[in-house]
């Protein structure tokens, strides 16, 4: 079963969940007759919302690329885990606002047989059901199922919280129920904020896993011919698609024939293990006893020495266009691009009289 089918199938056990409990809690308020069980019955229909919300993002999602989105529509999951993580981030305010008026106004509890065997009952699934959801979300990388999951456990949370400030007040005639109430409604709202980050740095480019780039560099420093990897970038178009670039220093020595099938070999290793469409540049070192891999030596050693970089890569010099080109990553606790360009441009130069020297200030986007 595909990761989109997992994600719809345990959302449709949310809703059957959600369904089956507002059913018990419809009879035994109907048997009991009592108007708050079988409005409670109502509001559990509605807890079924985050469910249909993944499923409906989801199917979206899986929607095929089009001229207007050639990257299809993977992003609408965020989308989704947005709306929930709004819905979660809602009934947390809404929460600490009733909890507040219950501090200053207390009202003591209560609770007929009919009424606890229903609460520990929705506790009992809410508890299962969030926990199920949110490890499957967990597992298939989907915020929503998280965020959904998450929605069910509060709701258990503060349901636990209310029978347990209710049996305060029963017995020593001391209520909890305002004071809990807002601190589980505190804890609500920090949990939909952080829910709310997580897709919404997706949206706006968050840095990808470093365990991915630790493993993408690895894979293709295994392969033969490649001296070294830089300039990793990554674009999250959804869970399931991820668009790319890079580049590979090789032997200036090698034909073009030879480099074609190096970067055909590595596209086609980072779609099958990764699925990240992406695209190889290549730096070529120079080879041989000759005055380029000379100056290559010098240039490379004389900004290695640079403590505020981190890097240093894709020397290039033309003897013919008369230019010398390198790129140098710097500290991030470096701030002055301009003046430590030239900084470097003239220790540079001084290497390379006669020849027209370009720093290309690189940045690290993923490391």
């Amino acid at each position: 079963m595909d990761r989109s089918a997992q994600i719809i199938r345990t959302s449709v056990i949310g809703i059957v969940a959600n369904v089956l409990l507002a059913a018990f809690k419809a009879v035994v308020g109907i048997i009991a007759s009592s108007v708050a069980i079988v409005m409670d019955a109502v509001n559990n229909l509605s807890d079924a919302l985050s469910s249909v919300i993944t499923i409906i993002g989801t199917k979206l999602s899986q929607r095929p690329a089009d001229r207007e989105h050639p990257f299809g529509f993977g992003r609408i999951e965020y989308f989704s885990a947005i709306i929930i993580a709004v819905i979660v981030l809602s009934a947390g305010i809404t929460s600490l606002i009733e909890s507040v008026k219950k501090i200053f106004n207390p009202t003591e509890p209560s609770y007929a047989t009919a009424t606890l065997v229903v609460i520990i009952v929705a506790i009992i699934v809410k508890l299962v059901l969030g926990y199920y959801v949110k490890k499957k979300g967990q597992q298939l990388k989907s915020d929503a199922l998280v965020a959904s999951g998450s929605d069910a456990l509060f709701d258990a949370i503060i349901t636990t919280a209310t029978l347990v400030s209710a049996g305060i007040m029963l017995i020593w005639g001391f209520s909890l129920d305002g004071i809990l109430g807002a601190l589980i409604s505190i804890i609500i709202i920090k949990a939909g904020i952080e829910m709310l980050a997580n897709p919404v740095n997706e949206l706006l480019g968050a840095r990808v896993s470093p365990d991915l780039i630790k493993d993408i560099k690895h894979e293709i420093m295994e392969v033969e011919g490649v001296r070294g990897v830089y300039d990793i970038i990554l674009h999250n178009y959804g869970p399931d698609v991820m668009i790319g670039s890079l580049h590979i220093s090789v032997l200036d020595s090698m034909s073009a024939h030879e480099i074609h099938g190096l970067t055909r070999k590595i596209t086609n290793m980072m779609f099958e293990r990764h699925g990240i469409i992406m695209t190889v540049g290549i730096y070529a070192v120079a080879t041989g006893e000759n005055q380029r891999a000379e100056l290559q030596s010098k240039v490379m050693k004389a900004l290695a020495a640079h403590k505020e970089l981190v890097q240093v890569h894709g020397f290039y010099c033309s003897e013919k266009d008369g230019m010398l080109s390198v790129d140098v990553v710097p500290d991030i606790s470096c701030h002055d691009d301009a003046a430590l360009c030239r900084l470097l441009t003239e220790e540079v130069q001084a290497l390379a009289p006669g020849l027209h020297v370009s720093i290309v200030i690189d940045h690290n986007y993923s490391e």
